[in-house]
């Protein structure tokens, strides 16, 4: 029987998005909340997931479980284990669903074989845990063979795919031909964006819920220039005097201090003043961490502009296999570039011993940066773009998946059409750096995006609101 992790989230008081949003949209907030405590008084609410660090589905799920345990609700969160078999097959999944081949091989019947074998143990533990009449919400397509276990129990189960393609290839719906028979019956099925949207599901099942981010988490609390410019130093990334502590608040409203080194590779930490543009996200080819940094040593001939790629101590992230083959990649390919190219491009993995300080990390770093970039190929929402935008910086990235909706070009941000298009996204990031009055009234108007449209509230009603229709039969709010 394998161990399923239980993630312990601590109840987070709803109320305080009263600061952030508002008195109107409070209001429908509140009175949802209270819908969802009578609605799921004797009943509990499971998530199901393969990670509990490491990426945005994990990062959401912190936030969204603790506001429902705040409003009553017994939310509670689980992780699968897996082997490595079972993890590569998953990340193959994961990359054809996104359209790019990944690693080669097969989506046959020695792959469901392996995928079923690493599932059943896991279904057999949950069923100790769920009870008949309980909600289950898996994520993404290392839980969907745990759909007929649950559903066989009792239990009411959503299958959530967070991620997507905008026009589908053969390599998705090869992805699709091997996951619908697993989740055909499930109760729902919840996509980022209708675009994302599969056929050969029934339509009535299908549902559109874009993600969120938490305005309070340490990755997206304010914090003054001086707490940014310690939290760099302390990491080891900008050079400076730590004038004020490093300090951030977590999420249990404690203290916490950045004490941890950001690994560098071949660069002394950047002086201060220095103006950064940088990426976060996971050492994933379908973030093109090479075309980030080539187009930027091409194309930005800038001698005073920085890139930093940023992303997660390889070792930490147990659901991804080519972590660590894409940061060789990028380091080498960074070694490859000219003397001047080299001096300005830094190479970051950040500490994920604990989770709340990495994302105090990334915090900072966004906060410091000029503009923040999310040149992805493909990319199911992109909450990076998000995280960025809250925090009031111009975001030049990809019009692809969920970037799309959150980005207006021009207007909250820049987007390229081409995200193989280097020169076009060399000149995006040359004329926000030359015109930083045009950026910073982009920066505004993108945290005015965020603060309407990808905020806690509105996700967790549209949650509630599909939830009582599957237990109650009532119709969903538009």
């Amino acid at each position: 029987m394998p161990h399923l992790e239980r993630v312990e989230v601590r109840a987070l008081a709803p109320q305080r998005f009263k600061e952030v949003i508002p008195v109107e949209r409070y209001d429908r907030f509140a009175e949802a909340i209270a819908q969802a405590r009578a609605l799921l008084a004797d009943r509990v609410v499971w998530n199901v997931n393969s990670t509990a660090k490491g990426g945005g589905v994990a990062e959401m799920l912190q936030s969204l479980i603790a506001y429902a345990k705040g409003a009553g609700v017994d939310a509670r969160w689980v992780v699968i284990e897996g082997d490595p078999d079972f993890f590569t097959i998953t990340k193959r999944i994961h990359n054809r669903l996104h359209g790019a081949e990944g690693s080669p091989g097969e989506l046959a019947g020695a792959e469901h074989a392996a995928y079923e074998h690493a599932l059943e143990a896991n279904g057999e533990a949950l069923l100790e845990e769920v009870a008949a009449g309980d909600i289950v919400l898996l994520h993404d397509p290392q839980t969907a063979g745990l759909t007929r276990t649950l559903k066989d129990a009792g239990a009411v189960v959503i299958w959530r795919c967070h991620v997507g393609l905008d026009m589908p290839n053969e390599l998705a719906r090869e992805a699709w031909r091997f996951l619908i028979p697993y989740i055909t019956a499930a109760d729902a099925y919840v996509f980022s964006r209708q675009a994302f949207q599969w056929e050969g599901l029934e339509q009535g099942k299908m549902h559109v819920i874009p993600p969120s981010i938490d305005a309070f988490s340490p990755k997206n609390q304010d914090m003054s220039p001086a707490t940014v410019d310690a939290i760099l130093s302390a990491t080891g990334l900008v050079e400076g005097d730590e004038n004020v502590p490093p300090a951030f608040l977590r999420v249990d409203g404690s203290e916490g201090k950045v004490t941890r080194p950001t690994q560098l590779f071949d660069l002394p930490p950047l002086r201060a003043g220095t103006r950064i543009i940088v990426q976060v996200s996971r050492w994933d080819r379908l973030k093109d961490p090479l075309g980030v940094m080539q187009g930027f040593a091409e194309h930005v001939p800038l001698e005073d502009a920085h890139l930093v790629l940023a992303g997660p101590s390889v070792e930490a992230v147990a659901d991804d296999p080519e972590g660590a083959e894409v940061l060789a990649e990028t380091h080498s390919a960074w070694e490859g570039l000219p003397a001047a190219g080299r001096e300005r491009v830094h190479l970051a993995c950040l500490p994920m011993e604990d989770g709340a300080e990495n994302a105090a990390i990334v915090n900072a770093i966004q906060r410091r940066a000029e503009i923040v970039v999310q040149k992805s190929i493909a990319e199911g929402f992109g909450l990076t773009v998000a995280e960025a935008m809250w925090k009031g910086r111009p975001v030049v990235a990809s019009r692809i998946g969920g970037i799309q909706d959150q980005i207006e070009d021009g207007v909250t941000g820049s987007l390229i059409d081409d995200p193989h298009d280097l020169a076009a996204y060399g000149a995006a990031l040359v004329n926000l750096l030359e015109n930083p009055a045009d950026a910073a009234g982009i920066g505004k108007a993108a945290q005015e995006r965020v603060r309407d449209a990808f905020l806690g509230p509105r996700h967790l009603m549209q949650y509630i609101d599909l939830i009582r229709k599957l237990v109650a039969g009532g119709e969903t709010a538009q």
